[in-house]
């Protein structure tokens, strides 16, 4: 029971020390065993500043040779240090935090630094680099600096502004957990089988512990890595084993039995060819809605796919079955566009389409409650008002999620409960690689909708400056005077002196006072009233509005097939995912489109991002680009990333292989012991439930 003490029974660690690491998590030793070091410092692995070349990631050690404080104008500052090893100089750069970065770095310090080199003009440079300090003096164990010099593998543990404050850095860390072991010998208990750590050629927990903060070589290091990542991954897939082990044996849902005459006048008034790709994403939603088990689907698709005739289909299928289907979607805006959509298509068939919203006047929204109620609507459109208590089906059998990372856990919760056991199809435009798909929806079958439909024209992508913009401003009155519409898109809503941006609605005065008076211009940003919107949306649809200039508000769901221009200002500040969703909103029609990137500044991600979106249109390239770029951890958002948030050590997007090889471990155990009742998985599962299980509680809502 000693794991589990309170760290203030270890020597340095007083009730202020004990208090910030509370705040980080760690109360007890057995939280400081599992705080793993975020990186290491490995003689053998560090780079000299003479060999750095442009672009690439490394760690260095040297000594801080000076240091500034620079005004950047504006009211900007910046913090400036160089760092020498005798091969070279390296420049370091912060622009935030940078009053921190003064007081904590200072001439002579030995620091390790971390980060991408960009070269500028001569010299090498890293801008906002991890650092720490190497310290000469270790407590009970000899300093950073001598452990470098004799090339020992130094741990450096993740620590936050607050420890540091308390004296608690890296090396302050490090002599705590190696107090700790010393005071309080551990003995972790095997949560793996003895054939599983055989079969899967894995280090003992114990021997992996110690080897994550003692390291005796980078090979062994290695292995206790790869064993916690294995077992961390393991348990994350598990959970989905269980849980799909759990639905089939679950209550039956509704069978479709049938396809009948709302699916076949769907299919035979189709103007087009469906894609091979819609077509099997069809037929694979129509097995799971004959199982008579509860579908709980995932269909991804990249911008204009055609994901939502794929869902109009199971819409079809449901209404020739007797049941009704609802349809949510985050935004206002996006709700009327399906809503228009979804009745322009099957309205026709003979089905009654609903719209519920917030903003609906209050005798409106009765009557569409009564006829939800009663059954005289057979597909109901809205936003998250659907999920509302009042909301009564009368027999709800399919629910429909689309861009459903935008809803929380509980939303989605709130909508499958509208009904016993509803089919589920969740939709979502953001790519997402398939390792990343695995592990935040490793309980759910998977549509991929990789083709593009037929007369879908490519989109041309370019750079452009802020000088460019005459001449970019010629080309958008040439595609007017041709007939065509336009998009200008800004990042902000109002002014902002901390990013210095152009507002959007002080841009369209401009534009519309002095670039453009004799063409018809809109606007349309996020803090206008939803009847606003949509009154804009139209006239833009309707051709009586030229230029429509906004803020992501028109990210998703916008669809004008007349509008062939898209014009992103401060691109930079874009994320790859936002510039990708923009740009689908042209080439939706028949005519040539561009989407036209204009940047301020061009250094940093901001490159890498504005390069890669201008070199595909390939949505799930992108996303993997993305993901090197940013990371995994929180691609989805905290609500949305299920149990991704709680991987402590393993990465989705680098251990794929591992991901692979502890998925399948995983999903074989629940094959052959689909409850863990087997004697020899007595530690699994006492693991599993004991610990694990809480973590992740929510994420079995998909």
């Amino acid at each position: 029971m000693a794991a589990f003490s309170s760290i203030q029974g270890i020597k340095g660690v007083g009730p202020k020390r004990a208090a910030v690491l509370a705040e980080a998590g760690i109360r007890t030793v057995a939280d400081l065993y599992d705080c793993f070091p975020r990186r290491y410092l490995d003689r053998t692995r560090i780079r000299s500043i003479g060999e750095l070349a442009d672009g690439e990631t490394v760690t260095v050690v040297g000594t801080v040779s000076d240091t500034r404080l620079e005004n950047g104008g504006r009211g900007r500052s910046r913090f400036k240090a160089t760092v020498a090893d005798g091969s070279g100089l390296l420049d370091l750069t912060w622009f935030r935090g940078v009053h921190y970065f003064a007081r904590s770095i200072a001439a002579g310090d030995v620091v390790a630094v971390h980060g991408k080199v960009a070269y500028f003009g001569h010299r090498p440079g890293m801008q906002h680099p991890d650092y720490d300090r190497l310290d000469r003096k270790g407590g009970d164990g000899p300093g950073d600096d001598e452990l470098f010099r004799t090339g020992a593998i130094i741990p450096i543990y993740p620590t936050t502004e607050a420890m540091k404050q308390a004296g608690v850095n890296s090396l302050a860390l490090r002599t705590i957990v190696h107090r700790a072991f010393r005071d309080f010998p551990p003995a972790f208990e095997e949560h793996l089988d003895a054939a599983t750590l055989e079969t899967c050629g894995l280090m003992p927990i114990g021997e992996a512990y110690r080897q994550l903060h003692f390291p005796d070589s980078a090979e062994a290091l290695e292995r206790a890595r790869y064993r916690m990542k294995w077992t961390e991954l393991f348990f994350h897939q598990l959970f989905f084993a269980l849980r799909r082990s759990e639905e089939r044996r679950g209550p039956a849902a509704v069978r479709f039995d049938h396809s009948g005459r709302v699916t076949a006048s769907l299919h035979s008034g189709l103007p087009f060819e469906m894609t091979g790709a819609q077509k099997q994403a069809v037929r694979e939603i129509y097995h799971d809605l004959r199982s008579g088990r509860q579908m709980n689907r995932l269909l991804q698709g990249d911008v204009g796919s055609g994901k939502t005739l794929v869902a109009q289909f199971a819409m079809a299928l449901a209404s020739d079955n007797g049941v009704q289907s609802a349809f949510m979607a985050p935004t206002e805006i996006l709700s009327y566009q399906h809503f228009t959509g979804i009745r322009r298509s099957m309205e026709p068939l003979g089905l009654k389409i609903g719209l519920l919203t917030g903003k609906q006047g209050k005798k409106e929204r009765q009557a569409m409650l009564e006829a939800i109620g009663n059954g005289e609507i057979d597909i109901v459109v809205g936003t998250h008002a659907i999920i509302e208590g009042e909301v009564r089906f009368h027999r709800l059998g399919l629910a429909i999620i689309d861009e459903q990372h935008r809803f929380g856990v509980l939303q989605r919760k709130a909508l499958q409960e509208k009904a016993g056991n509803p089919h589920v199809l969740l939709m979502t435009a953001t790519p997402i690689p398939r390792t990343l798909t695995m592990g935040v929806y490793g309980d759910l079958d998977v549509s991929v909708i990789a083709e593009m439909p037929a007369g879908r024209s490519p989109v041309s992508t370019r750079l452009c400056r802020e000088g460019d913009k005459p001449k970019l401003y010629d080309l958008l009155r040439e595609q007017v005077r041709q007939g065509r519409q336009a998009y200008i898109v800004y990042p902000l809503v109002e002014e902002s002196e901390k990013l210095d941006l152009k507002a959007a609605t002080e841009s369209y005065l401009q534009l519309g006072a002095e670039v453009f008076p004799e063409l018809r211009l809109g606007l349309i940003h996020g803090q206008l009233p939803a009847v606003d919107k949509e009154s804009v949306m139209e006239r833009f649809r309707q051709g009586a509005i030229d230029i429509l200039v906004g803020t992501t508000v028109i990210e998703v769901g916008v669809d004008v097939p007349n509008a062939t221009v898209m014009v992103i200002e401060h691109a930079e500040r874009f994320g790859i995912s936002q510039l990708h969703q923009l740009r689908g909103r042209v080439g939706r029609g028949e005519h040539r489109s561009s989407c036209f990137l204009v940047y301020s500044s061009f250094s940093g991600d901001a490159r890498e991002r504005l390069q890669a979106v201008a070199s595909t249109s390939d949505g799930f390239r992108l996303s993997e680009i993305d993901l090197k770029i940013r990371g995994a951890g929180n691609m989805l958002g905290r609500e949305q990333s299920g149990t991704v948030n709680g991987l402590r050590i393993a990465d989705l997007l680098a251990d794929a292989s591992i991901m692979r090889s502890a998925r399948e471990a995983a999903f074989d155990l629940v094959r052959n012991d689909e409850r863990l009742e087997q004697p020899a998985h007595r530690r699994i599962r006492d693991y599993f439930y004991g610990k694990f299980r809480k973590r992740v509680e929510l994420a079995d809502v998909g």
